[in-house]
């Protein structure tokens, strides 16, 4: 997307206006977070998914940076639906953003205003491959960033940093994508996206306490496979699991519900998205396209 409009400070204008001072805070420090919401075209028209509770933990990233984003979280919420409206698209990934600005260089960013921008683009692709096509893991040389140095429960850009390294290893080496443990060798997640094994019908995913981000679709989906009956457990994961797993898969806001075919060269059951993730799969998929009783009510918001 090179045209269309951005949100900024309150304003829509254009996007090649869109633009920040080289000396910009962020840009040196990484004093920024960030989030990513999807708008899906569903069976009633355009809709956000968990628009609130994404602009709530946008906020709440912004509090452990001591940012104040002078917006509201019904301010931010109307401010993405007035982005997507005025940019006329049915579907895409929405980017809010706040972030320290130019002012003062130097460590601390507190003298520095923040701003916060919100756009969105068309996003078809997220990791190689069609969405019902599994992905190939590997684990990274790069353990995840401990809670002990940066706030993991915050989504702020700092933290990409090492998601990225982790990313361009694993791409360098011919797979899809990063397994991320933590500095006691348990599992934490993808470079960019929570992790779920499945073993003999009972699904797991490591703890928020382990480093791995609150992630919203992680959510989503420990609640729709509590509803249907499917045991979740939360609870830590070691390396060796993932090998011996019946079913692995990758949950995000990007990446929706993506099956994981092989870990390190090993093949994860038949090297296909197992059946608890088709099934929970197209669970997901009927609550974002508004076709759920119960999880579509609560978590979409419409466009009009």
């Amino acid at each position: 997307m090179t045209e269309g409009k951005i949100w900024l400070n309150g304003s829509l204008i254009e996007f090649d206006s869109a633009k920040i001072h080289v000396l910009t805070h962020a840009l040196h420090y990484a004093t920024g977070v960030f989030e990513g919401i999807r708008c899906y075209k569903t069976v009633n028209g355009s809709a956000i998914f968990r628009l609130g509770d994404h602009m709530q933990r946008l906020i709440d990233s912004g509090k452990c940076y001591f940012m104040d984003l002078g917006f509201s979280r019904q301010q931010l919420e109307k401010a993405a639906i007035d982005t997507v409206t005025a940019n006329k698209m049915e579907e895409c990934y929405i980017r809010p953003i706040a972030y320290y600005g130019y002012g003062k260089m130097g460590v601390n960013p507190m003298p520095n205003k923040v701003s916060v921008a919100i756009a969105l683009w068309k996003w078809d692709e997220y990791l190689k491959g069609d969405s019902d096509k599994a992905a190939r893991l590997m684990v990274s040389s790069w353990a995840r960033i401990d809670p002990k140095s940066l706030p993991m429960r915050a989504k702020a850009t700092a933290n990409y940093a090492n998601s990225a390294l982790a990313r361009v290893e694993a791409i360098k080496a011919g797979f899809d994508e990063a397994v991320m443990l933590n500095s006691a060798g348990r599992v934490v997640e993808a470079s960019a996206e929570n992790i779920f094994i499945v073993k003999n019908c009972l699904l797991a995913t490591p703890p928020t306490s382990s480093g791995a981000l609150e992630g919203i679709t992680r959510d989503s989906v420990i609640r729709i496979a509590k509803k249907n009956g499917i045991e979740c457990e939360i609870r830590d994961i070691v390396r060796d699991e993932l090998y011996t797993a019946d079913e692995v898969f990758l949950t995000g806001t990007a990446a929706e519900i993506k099956p994981v075919g092989e870990i390190d060269s090993r093949t994860i059951g038949d090297g296909k998205a197992g059946k608890i993730t088709k099934q929970l799969k197209e669970l997901f998929e009927a609550v974002f396209h508004d076709k759920d009783n119960e999880f579509s009510k609560i978590w979409l918001t419409p466009i009009n």
